[in-house]
């Protein structure tokens, strides 16, 4: 099962996702998959890090999620933004093969047992990116949650702490 969590930043995407990991696990699973860019960025990981409690399993993995040892757990991946950023690097800002690269571990996530909730954002509701790159990367992200979106069993977007379920399919 894939429950996307979408919406800006400060929606209060990362809490909603927890709260759900631990209504449906007592040990669930936290895959934070950013790169530490600067001092701000590490400050805003250990903030993450000290908000989860030692229920959590724990993995940092920037670029292969789907060779984690996830089966048969309840999972928070987030983010999809950051994921996503670390691929578009490593293909030096390469689409296609960004794409390729990001759909290919999501449908490696989707053939495991468990419940996937991952966390993205709607980078495309803010303001336009002010080079190229950044814009680029705003359609790869825009693309991404769609491909997510898709084949997601639950999709939520986060709106000022509010979750607004968008889709839902019954099993």
């Amino acid at each position: 099962m894939i429950i996307l969590i979408t919406g800006g930043v400060r929606s209060g995407k990362s809490r909603y996702a927890q709260d759900l990991a631990l209504s449906q696990s007592a040990h669930p699973v936290y895959v934070a998959t950013a790169r530490i860019w600067d001092e701000d960025f590490k400050e805003r990981v250990q903030r993450h890090k000290a908000d989860r409690s030692a229920a959590w399993i724990n993995f940092e993995e920037e670029r292969h999620v789907s060779k984690l040892p996830l089966d048969g757990h309840t999972v928070v991946i987030d983010c999809v933004t950051l994921w996503l950023t670390n691929i578009f690097e490593e293909t030096s800002h390469n689409i296609p093969s960004s794409l390729s690269a990001i759909q290919a571990e999501i449908d490696a996530l989707h053939q495991k047992a468990g419940t996937f909730i991952i966390v993205t954002n709607e980078i495309g509701m803010g303001i336009h990116g002010e080079n190229a790159v950044a814009r680029h990367f705003a359609d790869l992200q825009g693309w991404t949650n769609q491909y997510i979106a898709r084949i997601a069993d639950t999709v939520v977007l986060m709106v000022s702490g509010i979750p607004v379920v968008i889709k839902k399919e019954e099993k």
